[in-house]
């Protein structure tokens, strides 16, 4: 065999090697991603519903009573209540949420005042602050305006906080070339219109992101919660779940499981979506 043969020979080799290498690694990694979610669908159907009885990692004997138990046997532990909640204020700040955050990103975006420079530079040196830091001013404003125990609270606080993360959709708003606005001022359209006819509709993607990000938030928060509810009755499915007694283990898995299905479905029906509005709006900061 030529030089130049085994010189291409090795090479190939090597390409192998490194491919096969990588994709091993890429299973492992899945693979540790993977475990915890097999374990919990699978303890969630634990006939016994305690962890005690489990041969090691996996109950010993398998039943969908569980689920059957999680939506009939109320009287203790409501969790159709508790996911209505959720649902409700995950909606809502889906709904508010998104609002705001798209009409503050297209006001920094399109328009230029005296203190957007600031602006900017103020929410970007605030969103460096994790968010429970104001937890105790937060309960201290709720309590003052009467809002604990009431779940349209919730939605005012996860919607007044959404805003804060703008800066993704301004990007997608500043890909949009200025031309379009200009032609539309010239034909006599006003601002609210080249929004409202032009812009908006051009930026499915990225509202339908922000809608996305503003719907998953609420719905698997527990600190917020946890600390502006105190009925029962009027707990999410987190805080729902961790008052749950030790024993039932097997029905906090089956309520985490089931709690899962619709926002995976969400992200499959809108992925294509999402990264197209994470792509776009990550051009320009």
């Amino acid at each position: 065999m030529s030089k130049k043969g085994i010189t291409s020979t090795r090479r190939k080799l090597t390409v192998a090697l490194d491919t096969g290498i990588t994709y091993l690694l890429l299973i492992a990694v899945a693979f540790v991603f993977f475990f915890p979610c097999l374990w919990l669908i699978l303890a969630s159907f634990s006939k016994s519903g305690s962890i005690y009885s489990f041969d090691g990692f996996f109950p010993t004997e398998y039943s969908i009573a569980t689920f059957q138990k999680l939506f009939t046997d109320i009287r203790l532990y409501n969790y159709p209540r508790w996911f209505f909640n959720t649902l409700l204020v995950a909606a809502g700040s889906c709904a508010l949420g998104t609002f705001l955050t798209i009409l503050t990103a297209y006001t920094m975006s399109k328009f230029e005042f005296r203190s957007r420079k600031p602006l900017m530079k103020a929410t970007m040196i605030l969103g460096m602050f994790p968010s429970f830091m104001g937890m105790t001013a937060v309960y201290l404003l709720m309590t003052q305006f009467g809002l604990i125990n009431r779940l349209w609270g919730l939605v005012l606080i996860y919607a007044a906080g959404a805003p804060m993360g703008y800066l993704t959709q301004k990007g997608f708003f500043d890909t949009i070339p200025k031309a379009i606005s200009e032609a539309a001022k010239i034909d006599g359209a006003t601002n609210f219109q080249i929004f409202l006819k032009i812009h908006l509709p051009l930026s499915k993607p990225i509202i339908v992101y922000t809608a996305l990000t503003s719907f998953t938030w609420p719905w698997s928060d527990f600190i917020l919660p946890k600390l502006l509810l105190k009925e029962k009755d009027l707990y999410t499915v987190a805080v729902g779940l961790m008052s749950l007694d030790e024993t039932e283990f097997a029905r906090f898995a089956a309520g985490s499981v089931f709690i899962a299905v619709p926002i995976v479905i969400l992200y499959f029906c809108l992925v294509k979506n999402m990264v197209n509005g994470i792509a776009e709006g990550a051009v320009k900061g």
